[in-house]
């Protein structure tokens, strides 16, 4: 990594309380073909990765839909009566149109609702709107993980997951996918017809991703029943290798077994379809879940081929007749191969409780960072640096609400420090640290609505005793010298050895339908709406502190931004939406 003392000048210009010019704002290339997209890494080179949401033109299976099917039909009538007529307007599709491969902005956006209605369905298609993106070199282009071309339409399923997590300095990445859904038919036992279900492989696959696009999965430990497997950090070593880390299914649980040996006959329906129904009952960080993972560390050659693949151990030792699933998982590592992350622990006043804590493995050992006893409850660490600083966030109750804060952990010292953030019951978390000990994150800023709160980016610099809000760094008025700003910076997700900044602003844009076309009222005047867009931040040489005016000041704040929904589809990546240096 380079070691630069740029970043070090940054934190002289910062203050709690002035509006700033500290950084220009600089949005990165983003897919025509989606509307959201959102940075996961970058590395010192300037290479950031990341994911885009909201694909346009998602393709519709329609040759196994039988248009008369009352569930189907009575969808079509609340959604004519909801979206049409409580509005004094006419339908503009028909079941048929769709029958007939006829799907119009307004018809594909009400298939898309209703296969999501019944994604827990086996019966019917299985569709995922994100997509893995390198952003750089400009124009961003797509990164096709593990999806497939269709056996039934143009192009590939887009029934996978696609997590693309971390960049190496080099541009090595790593992720996971899912396993694409394929179509099978299937006759019941009892039944004379053949029924449509959609099953697939395997849950989840880590992969590696070489620098000219070629990937490679990383195998579990145990891939009885598909297993799963994911990859949330790379880092180059001295010797040209690298070491991967994420976690891997190592075996079924007694009680899972027993589930399945009881439930999974492949009478009633496929097998496939028992053990993705079983895998999807529980969550994975719960007891109930359907594999045993451990976190992994997998060291790899020059060449990308695996060398050795080690499970990293668990943060409690299971009793014989705890038949259950235990998990840990490493979300981050540094060139030293130590890895951070979280795992199952015992709740500290009782062995029967089981708590998922942030945790450092390092020298065979699984070893908690926060103490149980001032009231955190969970958490995960999910960064370390070259100079030993791990950062992360825990959960604990305050103000009668389970409220996260963001932490960091010198290992050199072993001090757990909690800084101060934006008021006593935002909730915060940390995304990544630099070598020179500078942490970004976001942080809620809303202090009355405590049910659905906005969050913003923040810097914090260790030794200092504030954090500050990107936002206040920033311009206070657009190119024009007039206009209002029109980013509000919502996310800080990597930040390089120079302090350079990268993450998600919230923009005003027009409004594009499922087709990707533009929107527009009745009158023909066209729809805006607020959306995710990559940003690099910079430090201005030489930028001076801009005292905003009051208007200007809270210009960010009134923008239609508000990130309601990025706070719903952040839930399920909150694992690896953080920095994988």
């Amino acid at each position: 990594m380079k070691k630069s003392l740029v970043a070090l000048s940054i934190v002289a210009g910062l203050s709690a309380s002035a509006q700033a010019a500290v950084y220009q704002l600089e949005e990165l290339s983003t897919l025509d073909t989606a509307k959201h997209h959102f940075i996961t890494d970058a590395n010192n080179n300037g290479e950031v990765i990341g994911q885009a949401r909201g694909i346009y033109n998602l393709p519709i299976d329609v040759s196994y839909i039988d248009f008369t099917d009352s569930i189907i039909t009575r969808a079509y009538d609340d959604w004519e009566y909801r979206h049409f007529e409580q509005i004094n307007k006419e339908i503009t599709f028909t079941l048929d149109d769709i029958a007939g491969g006829n799907l119009n902005a307004d018809a594909l956006t009400f298939m898309l609702s209703f296969l999501s209605s019944t994604n827990g369905n086996e019966n019917w298609q299985k569709l995922a709107d994100v997509t893995a993106v390198n952003f750089t070199p400009s124009p961003a282009v797509e990164q096709i993980l593990l999806d497939q071309t269709s056996t039934d339409y143009d192009g590939y399923t887009r029934s996978v997951s696609n997590l693309y997590n971390a960049i190496s300095e080099d541009g090595v990445r790593v992720g996971s996918g899912s396993a694409p859904y394929k179509k099978i038919e299937f006759t019941p036992d009892g039944e004379n017809e053949e029924e449509t279900y959609f099953v697939r492989d395997y849950r989840s696959r880590g992969v590696v991703v070489s620098p000219t696009g070629v990937v490679s999965t990383l195998e579990p430990v145990s891939a009885q029943y598909g297993g799963t497997s994911m990859a949330s950090d790379i880092v180059q070593r001295p010797d040209g290798g690298y070491y991967v880390v994420g976690s891997a299914s190592i075996g079924i649980p007694v009680d899972r077994q027993e589930d399945y040996d009881d439930r999974c006959d492949d009478k009633d329906e496929p097998i496939a379809v028992c053990i993705w129904r079983m895998e999807n009952i529980e969550s994975s960080n719960t007891l109930g879940a359907f594999y045993d993972r451990r976190a992994m560390l997998w060291t790899l050659d020059a060449d990308l081929n695996t060398l050795e693949a080690k499970e990293l151990g668990l943060g409690l030792v299971p009793d014989e007749d705890e038949g259950h699933a235990f998990s840990s998982v490493a979300l981050a590592v540094n060139g030293q191969g130590i890895a951070v992350g979280y795992s199952h622990v015992r709740k500290h006043d009782n062995d029967n409780s089981i708590r998922t804590m942030p945790v450092v493995f390092k020298n065979g050992q699984v070893i908690e960072l926060l103490n149980q006893e001032d009231g955190w409850f969970s958490g995960k660490a999910v960064a370390i640096s070259e100079a030993g600083i791990i950062t992360g966030y825990g959960t604990k109750e305050i103000d009668n609400r389970n409220t996260t804060k963001f932490f960091y952990h010198d290992l050199n010292t072993g001090q757990t420090v909690f800084p101060s953030d934006y008021f006593v019951s935002s909730s915060s978390v940390a995304r990544d640290v630099n070598i020179h000990g500078m942490i970004i994150g976001e942080g809620e800023v809303d202090v009355v609505n405590s049910s659905s709160r906005r969050r913003e980016g923040f810097i914090y610099n260790i030794g200092d005793d504030a954090v500050n809000n990107i936002n206040d760094l920033l311009p206070c008025y657009d190119i024009d010298g007039e206009s209002n700003y029109p980013y509000n910076f919502a996310e800080a997700t990597a930040i390089d050895d120079d302090g350079v900044i990268y993450g998600v602003a919230t923009k005003s844009k027009e409004k594009l339908n499922a087709r990707g076309e533009v929107e527009v009222d009745d009158s023909g005047k066209i729809l805006f709406e607020s959306v995710a867009m990559p940003v690099k931040l910079s430090r201005i040489a030489g930028g001076e502190i801009e005292e905003c005016p009051p208007e200007a000041a809270g210009s960010y704040e009134r923008q239609s931004g508000s990130l309601g929904w990025l706070a719903l589809l952040a839930l399920p990546l909150l694992a690896f939406r953080r920095r994988f240096k």
